[in-house]
């Protein structure tokens, strides 16, 4: 049986911490996190290697002991991002030792009084990985959002307006006009309420395939054109700046909507069945079930 030190993992977590907190208002997305932790960690060979199943051990380790920071409170995941809490970063910042830092993280977690995790805190059962329902079902999550999100950063700017216009239609709006490729003075669609488009709102839609965030800029850029009847609606693949979101959330004059990724795919899945098949076939899903784990 092959095990990894308490102190080692906790250098593994402490370093990702890290790379977690290089950008500390944006999330990063799960394999780059990885990938960035382990180009700033010199693996062993048992670390380096890979399972009979398939897969880095590295990456299952860390993966594993995200478990913990997550219910520890100091790590967010969500969609395939993965983020530090503000209590994650008190934590970082006050044990800088990698033992006591994944050690609280276990305690926090398990609830164990300091004499049973003392009992445990000698070696990582890295054996018990590959039979980790818990890691199976995020690595299975986080390769599902990657594909999702590079299937849409790769299919040209006007298949995804198609994709937004084909959500606002199941949705029972009246898709009035959609931008020619090219210059689009700020909009991309517009809808109303009524199949005639005599009522208000008038419904403004700008989508952005980019894969940076949407700054602040271009959120000002847009409540610009918007007039005073007008519902503006933002869709970014790439998602938002914090600044971005803090901007269209506080300002009072325009009524705008943020769509990212997340809370398109949500609303995606939610009318799916009343999607056009012209839509439908620019991103056709197909559910997998399996048990979920009790820890998620």
């Amino acid at each position: 049986m092959s095990n990894i030190s308490i102190e080692r993992v906790g250098v593994h977590v402490r370093n990702l911490f890290k790379v977690l907190l290089e950008n500390p208002d944006e999330s990063v997305r799960a394999r780059d996190a990885i990938a960035r932790t382990a180009a700033n960690i010199e693996l062993t060979d048992f670390e380096g290697g890979e399972y009979e199943s398939g897969g880095r051990r590295f990456d299952k380790i860390l993966h594993f002991a995200t478990i913990d920071l997550v219910k520890a409170g100091w790590m967010d995941k969500e969609a395939g991002l993965w983020s530090v809490t503000e209590a994650g970063k008190e934590a970082y910042e006050r044990l800088k030792d990698p033992r006591d830092f994944y050690k609280e993280a276990k305690t926090l977690y398990r609830a164990w009084s300091v004499e049973q995790v003392a009992e445990d805190e000698q070696n990582f059962e890295s054996t018990d990985l590959e039979e980790s329902a818990s890691v199976t079902y995020e690595e299975s999550e986080e390769r599902a959002w990657s594909q999702i999100t590079n299937h849409l950063f790769k299919i040209p700017p006007y298949d995804v307006q198609r994709l937004v216009k084909g959500l606002l239609e199941a949705m029972k709006y009246h898709v009035m006009w959609v931008a020619p490729p090219g210059k689009d003075g700020g909009t991309d669609l517009i809808a109303f309420t009524d199949p005639l488009g005599t009522k208000f709102p008038r419904i403004r839609v700008q989508v952005k395939r980019q894969q940076v965030r949407t700054s602040t800029e271009e959120i000002r850029a847009f409540m610009a054109i918007l007039g005073r009847e007008d519902v503006g609606i933002f869709f970014a693949v790439g998602g938002f700046t914090r600044d971005a979101e803090r901007e269209a959330r506080q300002q009072d004059r325009h009524k705008i909507t943020l769509l990212d990724l997340k809370t398109f795919f949500g609303l995606w899945l939610e009318h799916y069945k009343d999607i056009p098949e012209e839509a439908k076939n620019l991103l056709r899903l197909k559910p997998v079930w399996f048990l979920a784990p009790d820890k998620i």
